[in-house]
């Protein structure tokens, strides 16, 4: 027995090497500081060195023999822990946490980013208490049961909140069950896009669909929601009835009848990528061939030898082009304007087996590593996306920074371009870069050097039965055409009616495309509504919408906590605190990319005004939200 115990621990040893023999460096370091105590880690001759771009920076620039000093004093550290002696420091205080993050990402974090810091070594679900005190009949709705409405489910089910989610599809999991097309996935490190409260063995750095799916059911599972989840049932309207203080709420239910149920709050899970967005071009209705949107993407359909267009260049044709590329017999890409596009080395890459044993077996390599790709995707750039009002160069950038990064993202598509530099005019954008949604190279620029592939910018005039015409009068035949246009994203809350308090419908008050809400989730007229992933919210700077929703959500909480603590029937944001947020919104918003005037986005509306993305750092959003302030309410006592 003793004899294969020790074979047991002498394996589990080997695999501990093998992994941090390929582990991160700076992020090995924050682990040796909390397992030994020992600050030196912090200090030279092993502070990591700034990486480029937006890479793991694995090395942390550090010569050969410290990195393996480094690895070697992990490994012991590590097994030690695993042997059973504790983590030196387990909580590491305020200033010692923020120094471990600057010190791991060769930069200075700022002090207030430290809450968000707390919450990921501290997961603790939002900090919401266990049981909260629910009268009888208190009852909860939750539209849609993807990324957002998971979350909520998993907030009320934790509370004692009753609650019931209504899906429309078959099962969980929103655009990621919707999209299928070839090369769907998602371009935030994976390990961020993903609740911090539910980690997971992640086979890729950057999951495509179908894991990405899996990751939602997993959660499903793991909370045990799916018996509050009604699937099939299609929400078609909401009505707040002000006497009663609870919603009426219409649903459609799998057998065609219809059914009325009443909620004493309802909170919108929908999203934004929904309904699906189609281009206004003459005979598109016309063409013979297949032709449908990209989240439509046919199960049985074989492009082999097809001669296929593509109308629309940005993060889905991204995906679906190189997928696609060798298949085809030839493949025709109309873009309306350039994308800016980064690079990542671990774009499509499967994580090595040893490091996925060691995320799931140490804890503290898991989170830190995943606190520095929050950093490095997140607020790390906002500072170089605001404008600079004495640039001399404001038509091609915003600042000195933002001016480098097009000097590096140019250089990128040339090397990757090759010989074939006629191809420069038509790719480089001439708008500042992230003044549209920044995509991740997925082999686009390679894929435009295949002699299949031909990129048009001459806009699309006419679609006929078997070919596209340009407004040039130049034609393309094809056999099979496939829409890459994306969502409606400006128009919020479109699968279902909300009427609020007066009765006015929510697409009233929001001037179809002219969303707002207090902290993108309540609107004034809308007692006990709350809007996930809500205008204004997108993290444009970067970051995971999975941490804004969880944000939100925490504040929700708050807010209903306070509701049950103190007898509280109806919360609705009040309309001057509501104006004065959005103010303040479209105040920052102008000194930001999004608002240049040589770019063109699905961000702004037609009004100008940026509806989708924030203007603030996660850092700040998430002080906003961290407590709900009753305040900033009308409220009503509750109805006998």
């Amino acid at each position: 027995m003793s004899e294969q115990n020790g074979a047991g621990t002498e394996r589990e040893e080997q695999r501990f090497a093998e992994a941090i023999a390929i582990a991160n460096i700076p992020t090995l370091l924050m682990v040796l500081v909390q397992l030994t105590g020992e600050l030196r880690w912090l200090e030279e001759p092993y502070r990591p060195h700034r990486g480029r771009g937006v890479n793991d920076n694995d090395t942390g620039g550090l010569p050969q023999p410290i990195q393996a000093e480094i690895r070697a004093a992990a490994l012991d550290a590590i097994l030690a822990w695993r042997a059973g002696r504790p983590a030196a420091i387990p909580a590491p205080s305020t200033q010692l946490r923020r120094t471990m993050l600057s010190r791991a990402m060769a930069e200075e974090v700022p002090p207030e980013y430290d809450p968000i810091i707390a919450a990921e070594l501290f997961p603790d679900l939002n900090g919401v208490p266990e049981k909260l005190p629910v009268p009888e009949g208190f009852e909860a709705v939750i539209i849609g049961a993807g990324v957002s409405g998971l979350c909520a489910a998993i907030n009320l089910k934790r509370a004692g909140i009753p609650f019931t989610v209504f899906e429309k599809s078959e099962t969980v999991g929103g655009t990621w069950w919707d999209n299928r097309y070839p090369g769907a996935g998602v371009d935030t490190p994976n390990h961020l896009y993903s609740y911090s409260f539910a980690p997971y063995d992640w086979s890729m750095y950057f999951a495509l669909r179908d894991e990405l799916h899996a990751y939602l059911e997993y959660v499903a599972d793991q909370f045990e929601l799916r018996p509050n989840i009604r699937f099939g049932a299609e929400v078609k309207s909401a009505a707040y009835d002000k006497q009663a203080q609870r919603w009426s709420v219409a649903v459609r239910q799998p057998d065609g009848s219809e059914r009325i149920l009443k909620a004493n709050v309802v909170i919108s899970a929908v999203g934004i990528f929904n309904p699906i967005k189609f281009p206004d071009i003459k005979g598109l209705d016309r063409f013979a061939g297949p032709c449908f949107h990209t989240a439509r993407w046919p199960s049985d359909l074989d492009l082999s030898g097809k001669r296929v267009a593509m109308i629309g260049n940005g993060a889905s044709a991204m995906q679906v082009g190189p997928e696609i590329q060798n298949t085809v017999a030839s493949l025709t890409i109309f873009q309306r304007s350039a994308h800016w596009v980064s690079p990542n080395p671990q774009f499509r890459m499967q994580i090595p087996q040893p490091l996925r044993f060691l995320m799931r077996e140490v804890p503290l390599y898991r989170l830190w590593y995943r606190l520095r790709l929050g950093w490095t995707f997140g607020d790390r750039l906002h500072s170089a996306l605001q404008k600079d009002p004495n640039w001399p160069e404001a038509a091609r950038s915003l600042n000195r920074i933002n001016d480098s990064h097009r000097a590096y993202f140019t250089r990128y598509i040339v090397n990757e371009l090759g010989d074939r530099t006629d191809l420069l005019d038509q790719v480089v954008p001439d708008y500042p870069p992230f003044g549209k949604r920044m995509l991740l190279d997925n082999g686009w620029y390679r894929m435009l050097r295949n002699e299949r592939v031909k990129l048009v910018s001459d806009p699309v005039a006419e679609i006929l039965a078997d070919r596209i015409v340009t407004r040039s009068g130049a034609q393309y035949p094809a056999d099979v055409l496939v829409i890459a246009t994306g969502f409606d994203v400006l128009r919020f809350l479109t699968s279902f009616e909300a009427r609020g308090r007066s009765g006015r419908s929510l697409r009233e008050v929001w001037e179809d495309d002219n969303a707002r809400a207090y902290l993108g989730t309540v609107i004034p007229d809308f007692p006990n509504f709350f809007c996930l992933y809500g205008p204004n919210l997108q993290p444009g700077h970067g970051g995971s919408i999975m941490f804004v929703i969880e944000m939100q959500m925490r504040y929700i909480m708050d807010l209903l906590k306070q509701m049950l603590i103190n007898g509280i029937g109806a919360v609705e944001c009040r309309q001057d605190v509501h104006d004065a947020y959005n103010e303040r919104v479209d105040e920052a918003h102008a000194n930001m990319v999004w608002t240049h005037p040589g770019v063109e986005t699905y961000y702004r509306n037609e009004r100008g005004r940026v509806v989708v993305n924030s203007p603030y750092r996660n850092a700040v959003f998430y002080e906003m939200t961290r407590a709900a302030k009753l305040d900033d309410f009308i409220v009503e006592r509750r109805h006998s």
